[in-house]
C-alpha cells in the first residue's frame, strides 16, 4: 500500500485500555532529570514545552489558511414547530473565491435532514471515499433535553467540523451536491432527482448478495488495513467511554466542592481562633472549584468531541471497506460466469467484466489514497486534542498549586511574632 501503508504490528503504537481499567496518574519527578542524561535535555519548564507545540500548530495552521478557497460557517440555531414535530435550522454562510460559484458568499439555512441528504447523496456517489460522520440524530449521552442549549451548541459545532471536513476534502468539495447545499436556497427540488426507490432496492440487494458471496483474493494491503480498523475500534470506543466517564465523575466531584467551600465558611464562625485559617480554606477551594470546572468545560469541548467523532468514524471506515469488497465480489462472479461460459452473450459478458474490472482498479485507489488522506487527518486531530488537553491540565493544576501556596504563605508568621514567641519560652 504504498509508503503509507499499515504496519501489519501496530499493537505497539495504540493503548490497550478496556472500560473498566483503572486510570493511574503519574506525577512529575523534578529528580528524574538529574539521574537519566536523556531528561536532562528537557526543557526546564512545562511552558517551555507547550510553546514548542504552539509554534508548529502555528505554521501548519497559516500554510493551511494561505490554502483554503472555501470557507463555511454554521450558527444562528432557530427552532421550527409545526403541528407534527419540532427542529433546528441552522444558518449556513459560505465565502469563496472558487470560479465555479455564481457568487463569492452565500446564506442558507439546513436542518439535520438536509445534512444526512448531502452525507448519503457523496456516499452514493463516491462509494470508496470516506465521509466524515455526522452527530447522532438522537439525545447523546448525558443531554436530557433533545433541544436544550446544551444540545444545540453541541450539534452545531458538530454540524460545522462536518462541512469543514468536506471543503477540505481534495473531491468531496467540488462534488456538485455539496455545491447544491451550500447555494440552493431550497433543496426539496434537488433532493427529488436522486435515484428512485427501485433503483435503490435493486443495488440494496445486489450489495447484500455480493456481501454474503464475499471476496475470494482480497489485495493483502486492505486484509491489513481491515485489521487495523478493528483495532482502532476497540482503542477508540474504550477511549471515547473512558473520556465520558470521566467528565460525568468530574463534574459530580464539582458538585461536591460547591458544598465543601460553604462549609468552612459556616465552620469559621464558630471556631473564633481558626476562623481566619477556615476561611481562608474555603476561599482556596472556591478558586479551586472554578479552575476545575474550566479544565472540565475544556476536557468536554475538545478531547471528549475529537474522540467521538472518530469513533463514529469507524462504522464508515468498515462501511466503505464492504463496498470496495462487494465490488470486487461481483467483479469475481461475473468473471466466473465468463471463464465457465454459461451465458450464450459472451461478448456482452465480457464488456461488463471488463467494465467492472476498470471499477474495482478505480474503487482500489481511491480508498487506498483517501486512506492515507484520511490517516493523516485524524493523527493531527487527535495529536492537536492531546496536546491542548495537555497544556489546560499544566495550567490548571499550576493555577490550583499556586492558590495553595499563596496559602501556606499566609500562615507563616512574621518575623516580629517569630521572636515574640522565641522571648516567651
Amino acid at each position: 500500500m504504498s509508503n503509507h501503508s499499515v504496519p501489519t504490528d501496530f499493537s505497539e503504537h495504540m493503548l490497550d485500555l478496556d472500560e473498566d481499567d483503572d486510570l493511574e496518574v503519574f506525577s512529575k519527578n523534578a529528580s528524574l532529570a538529574d539521574q537519566s542524561p536523556l531528561l536532562g535535555s528537557l526543557p526546564n519548564s512545562p511552558s517551555s514545552m507547550i510553546n514548542q507545540y504552539q509554534l508548529d500548530e502555528e505554521e501548519e495552521g497559516q500554510q493551511d489558511g494561505n490554502m483554503k478557497d472555501l470557507f463555511i460557517n454554521v450558527d444562528n440555531p432557530e427552532s421550527h414547530v409545526t403541528a407534527i414535530e419540532t427542529f433546528i435550522m441552522y444558518r449556513i454562510v459560505t465565502r469563496t473565491t472558487r470560479s465555479e460559484f455564481d457568487s463569492s458568499e452565500f446564506e442558507v439555512r439546513r436542518r439535520y435532514q438536509d445534512f444526512v441528504w448531502l452525507r448519503s447523496r457523496l456516499e452514493e456517489t463516491h462509494p470508496t471515499l470516506i465521509v466524515n460522520p455526522l452527530p447522532e440524530k438522537f439525545v447523546m449521552k448525558g443531554m436530557v433535553e433533545r433541544f436544550n442549549n446544551d444540545f444545540i451548541e453541541t450539534r452545531r459545532k458538530a454540524l460545522q467540523r462536518f462541512l469543514n471536513k468536506i471543503s477540505e476534502h481534495p473531491i468531496l468539495s467540488y462534488s456538485q451536491h455539496f455545491k447544491v447545499f451550500l447555494t440552493a436556497q431550497e433543496l426539496t427540488p434537488h433532493r427529488k432527482q436522486g435515484p428512485g426507490f427501485l433503483s435503490r432496492m435493486g443495488e440494496t440487494v445486489r450489495a447484500v448478495a455480493n456481501s454474503v458471496r464475499g471476496v475470494k483474493s482480497r489485495p493483502e494491503e486492505f486484509t491489513v488495513l481491515q485489521d487495523y480498523v478493528e483495532d482502532f475500534s476497540n482503542k477508540i470506543s474504550s477511549l471515547d467511554r473512558v473520556t465520558q466517564r470521566v467528565v460525568k465523575e468530574q463534574r459530580e466531584y464539582v458538585d461536591e466542592l460547591k458544598q465543601y467551600s460553604p462549609t468552612f465558611t459556616q465552620w469559621a464562625g464558630l471556631e473564633e481562633e481558626l476562623a481566619v485559617q477556615l476561611k481562608g480554606v474555603a476561599s482556596c477551594v472556591e478558586r479551586c472549584t472554578l479552575e476545575t470546572e474550566d479544565k472540565i468545560s475544556h476536557l468536554s469541548e475538545v478531547l471528549a468531541p475529537a474522540l467521538h467523532e472518530y469513533a463514529l468514524c469507524v462504522e464508515t471506515l468498515k462501511a466503505v471497506m464492504r463496498r470496495r469488497d462487494n465490488i470486487q465480489a461481483e467483479f469475481e462472479a461475473k468473471n466466473e460466469a465468463l471463464a465457465a461460459r454459461k451465458i450464450d452473450n459472451q461478448e456482452a459478458l465480457q464488456e461488463e467484466v471488463d467494465s467492472l474490472a476498470d471499477r474495482v482498479e478505480l474503487a482500489n485507489n481511491t480508498l487506498r489514497g483517501d486512506w492515507t488522506r484520511w490517516q493523516s487527518s485524524m493523527r493531527t486531530d487527535l495529536k492537536s486534542a492531546f496536546v491542548s488537553t495537555a497544556e489546560k491540565n499544566v495550567d490548571y493544576y499550576e493555577k490550583c498549586l499556586a492558590v495553595w501556596e499563596s496559602f501556606l504563605l499566609s500562615q507563616k508568621p512574621e518575623p516580629s511574632e517569630e521572636r515574640s514567641t522565641d522571648d516567651t519560652s
